[in-house]
């Protein structure tokens, strides 16, 4: 039993004598003394008045095995702690306690009686991206057993309702409300593209010979973390060239597709159907019109005659199309040879925020056409394919794909699955080397992002957490072994 709990029991009726001899009672049991409620469980807060001083926050959390809390830490292990609504708080160290806990967001659990949870509007210092092995398949964005759920529960309020009509894009119509930002997203690509070769020829970027790992910065990173060609023999040690705009901004292809509704790609057709730019041809499905790439436009909704297979409505009664007023100008690439560094620090800058502006254009606009456009993606590969269902083509060289025969293990795609952010090192503000005996202490960010970071740019608040912005260095091997 712990300290300053007493039970106490009414006293016995007569009747009951005979049981009372093995349960003492206490009739007069001493003072509780003054500390937060026994309900709660929160060993911080239960200090009883004393002349003992308290040990401070962040030692107690240390002894939890979660970071400090009065430097503005993460609470991402401190959701457990719970509070008491009748707590009595007295101490100094208490009500700084109290006045971090109420400043922060309180969420009631489920609505009920057994506590509250402390969370964070902005956690600092999340984990970093988890590695894939390329034996492992990707997880699913939604679990299947969710998805079956919800199938069944969509089976079952449609059942003796009459069948509600087909909605855009999947009846063949296009979606007007996202035609412009089909067009922005095109555009945000390609002035992306042009700023990102300019901004590379002020801010170097290094990419390892033999794997897919790149480093923004003077020098290669020192950590032994190479994966490509022989990296036993090398003791896991990168081999650093100049990068290219590949390296940063990855290029993931797809087929065209002038019908998206139309029949399934087979595998004798992989080499005839062109292939372009997954994001191109996102774009052009969702209302982007390019010349050299003509799609299937339709007027009226299909007919759906089964689950696989649509009629073409008769379009002969329609007046002639009037001209499409959502549709902008799209700005062309700049040719590698008419690509020149920024004249000055200032310009350097300037062209840091305008790319990081088109950067989050780009994966923003992305995300709203991923939403109504479907996008598959092969659970072992990275290939990518637009539209409501995969292809056939036999061209996926994953880990055992002989025992798939080549086929593609097809889901729903991610906005990283179009758009990868190639993680990088941070590199700190002091400018110094990373080291390889800290490496724990340093934080990650997009290849782009700390590229216009490096630029002059400010970072965004959504990609603090990762970076470890607010995680001190230390300054030598000594203390980092002094830090808990």
């Amino acid at each position: 039993m712990r300290a300053g709990v007493y039970l106490t029991r009414p006293s016995p009726s007569p009747s009951s004598s005979s049981s009372s001899s093995s349960f003492p009672i206490n009739p007069n049991p001493p003072p509780r003394p003054r500390h937060v409620s026994s309900s709660s469980l929160n060993p911080l807060l239960s200090y009883p008045s004393s002349k003992r001083t308290p040990p401070p926050l962040a030692g107690a959390l240390r002894r939890r095995g979660a970071r400090p809390l009065l430097g503005g830490a993460p609470l991402r292990r401190f959701c457990g702690l719970r509070r008491s609504e009748s707590a009595s708080i007295d101490s100094p160290f208490e009500n700084e306690v109290k006045e971090q806990l109420d400043a922060l967001e309180i969420t009631v659990k489920d609505g009920q009686k057994h506590g509250r949870c402390v969370r964070s509007n902005h956690p600092q210092n999340a984990d970093l991206p988890p590695y894939y092995s390329k034996r492992e398949k990707k997880p699913f964005p939604i679990p299947i057993v969710e998805l079956r759920r919800a199938a069944r529960e969509r089976l079952k309020k449609a059942k003796g309702k009459p069948r509600r009509p087909t909605l855009p894009p999947r009846n063949g119509m296009l979606v007007r409300s996202l035609i412009p930002v089909a067009y922005e997203v095109m555009n945000a690509r390609i002035s992306l593209s042009n700023n990102l070769r300019r901004l590379m020829k002020v801010v170097p970027v290094q990419a390892c010979k033999h794997c897919n790992e790149i480093h923004v910065g003077s020098t290669g990173h020192p950590f032994k973390t190479c994966r490509g060609m022989q990296s036993d023999h090398r003791k896991g040690q990168h081999e650093w060239t100049r990068a290219s705009l590949e390296d940063v901004f990855v290029p993931i292809e797809a087929y065209h597709l002038f019908d998206r509704l139309g029949k399934r790609i087979s595998h004798e057709e992989r080499f005839s159907i062109p292939r372009i730019p997954a994001i191109v041809e996102l774009c052009i499905q969702a209302g982007v019109d390019l010349p050299d790439l003509p799609t299937k436009r339709r007027r009226k909704p299909v007919i759906r005659v089964g689950k696989s297979e649509i009629i073409d409505a008769d379009e002969d009664d329609l007046p002639d199309p009037e001209p499409d007023k959502h549709k902008k100008p799209i700005i062309h690439e700049i040719p590698e040879s008419e690509i020149f560094p920024p004249s000055n620090s200032e310009e350097t800058t300037s062209l840091s925020k305008e790319t990081l502006e088109g950067w989050e254009t780009l994966r923003e606009g992305a995300d709203r056409l991923m939403r109504k456009y479907a996008v598959r993606v092969c659970g072992y590969c990275p290939e990518v394919h637009v539209g409501p269902s995969g292809h056939k083509a036999q061209n996926c060289g994953a880990f055992k794909h002989q025992q798939r025969n080549g086929q593609h293990g097809w889901q729903a795609a991610v906005l990283d699955d179009l758009i990868p952010p190639r993680y990088v090192w941070h590199m700190p503000e002091s400018g110094e080397e990373l080291q390889r005996e800290l490496r724990n202490f340093y934080g990650q960010a997009p290849a782009v992002v700390e590229i216009c970071m490096q630029g002059g740019a400010e970072v965004p608040e959504k990609y603090k957490a990762t970076m470890r912005l607010d995680v001190g260095i230390p300054a030598s091997l000594r203390e980092a072994e002094m830090v808990v």
